[in-house]
């Protein structure tokens, strides 16, 4: 007897029986290529680098229960396959292949007789993106007025700017900011006249806090960062080739060693709901180059650059999971906008609106919305940009703040 059994073809995904998980002992999370399965445990299977095939019981009494699930949501790409080992599955006898290849999904099977064999009683792929309650406001901070400067201003949920706050933070510019711990925000690295490695966490009502010790990583100046993994974040490239992970407590890890083109002036932005995307900067040349990044905070390999090479040009996230590159320079100042899909692909130029101008910061408001502001359109301007949720950008607003350049911004909530 051969052939396939897809996913739970007897059973519409989905459906629950009425056992309980509670008696289920959770396991280490499997990164093997084989698996020998015991009753009563559950397995989160990591299928990153490699398939994994499962060897059920070979004996096993009414009701004994198996839970597997896809811990890296890598299952579409590297599936499992079960070996039934002798027993029936879902009454097909174990000459028959079962396999399972739907990102994060869930299987709950349980043993029903000898006739049926093994029977999911839960077969279902979680919902794609994690139900986190997602920032609804911003705040820019730092940069230089015609000299580094400490301002920070708070982003509404409406977009609406508010004045200025003064004296939390060494003053400084070239830093970045981004999100962590899933509500809250980190400043970091930029130039006090020289390179620095200071943080400043950001609270989830968007209180600045005072210096951090410099992280064990270098000081650098002209860096770009992002949020990864919904809880997480990175900073990254600057005038030192390296990355510096932030956990979901706001700690700076130390360097790792960069990947892709060393360059400076840069922006990054979240896509996808978990992952990153570093683009654009200068290398002693103005490059569009992207380099994505996982929901583990691993920076891949350059990407070809799509639309206008440029430099110190700003992003952030829209629409929940989708980002947007704008404005730069190179020679010239540009204003227009480059959308990122949630698959990470950067589509062309947009033309421009709004005034154009280098060195923008740019962050998320309103959970689904973004905002560009500040820089230099041939001076330092206090000029915002407000995003829609389908990455429109809207004309000039001024008048809000102290005009600044090279200054960074990240969410709160």
């Amino acid at each position: 007897m051969s052939g396939t059994i897809g996913d739970n073809v007897y059973r519409a995904s989905g459906v629950i029986a009425s056992a309980a998980a509670g008696g289920i002992s959770w396991q280490d999370v499997v990164t093997g290529s084989t698996l020998t399965a015991v009753a009563g445990n559950g397995y989160p299977i990591d299928t990153t680098s490699n398939a994994c095939t499962i060897t059920l019981p070979g004996s096993a009494s009414v009701g004994d229960e198996i839970i597997f699930t896809d811990y890296a949501g890598t299952w579409g790409t590297n599936g499992i396959e079960i070996d039934s080992n002798g027993l029936n599955y879902q009454s097909r006898d174990d000459s028959w292949t079962v396999e399972y290849d739907t990102d994060d999904q869930v299987l709950h099977i349980v043993y029903i007789d000898a006739t049926e064999g093994w029977m999911p009683i839960l077969d279902k792929a979680v919902t794609d993106g994690v139900p986190v309650r997602l920032n609804t406001e911003g705040i820019f901070g730092f940069g230089n007025d015609g000299s580094v400067c400490d301002i920070t201003n708070l982003v509404s949920n409406a977009g609406v700017v508010q004045s200025d706050v003064t004296g939390v933070g060494t003053a400084r510019d070239g830093l970045g900011g981004c999100e962590y711990g899933g509500d809250k925000g980190i400043f970091g690295y930029g130039s006090t006249g020289s390179a620095t490695a200071v943080t400043n966490l950001v609270s989830n009502a968007g209180v600045v806090a005072s210096d951090q010790a410099a992280v064990t990583g270098t000081a650098r100046l002209a860096v770009a960062a992002c949020s990864y993994g919904y809880d997480k974040g990175i900073f990254g490239y600057g005038t030192a080739y390296d990355f510096n992970l932030v956990s979901n407590a706001g700690v700076v890890a130390t360097d790792v060693t960069g990947v892709g083109t060393d360059r400076t002036n840069l922006a990054a932005c979240e896509y996808g709901g978990d992952k990153g995307i570093f683009g654009y900067g200068y290398t002693g040349a103005y490059v569009g180059m992207t380099n994505l990044v996982t929901n583990l905070g691993v920076v891949g390999a350059d990407v070809a650059g799509v639309g206008q090479t440029r430099h110190s040009p700003g992003a952030c996230g829209y629409g929940e999971d989708k980002g947007i590159f704008g404005f730069g320079a190179g020679p010239g100042l540009f204003g227009m906008t480059n959308l990122v899909l949630n698959t990470g692909v950067v589509g062309s130029d947009v033309a421009a609106v709004g005034t154009a101008r280098k060195y923008p910061a740019a962050t998320q408001y309103g959970s689904d919305k973004g905002i560009f502001g500040f820089g230099d359109d041939g001076s330092v301007c206090d000029i915002t940009n407000l995003v829609s949720n389908a990455g429109v950008v809207q004309s000039d607003v001024t008048g809000v703040g102290t005009a600044r350049k090279f200054g960074a911004a990240c969410s709160f909530n």
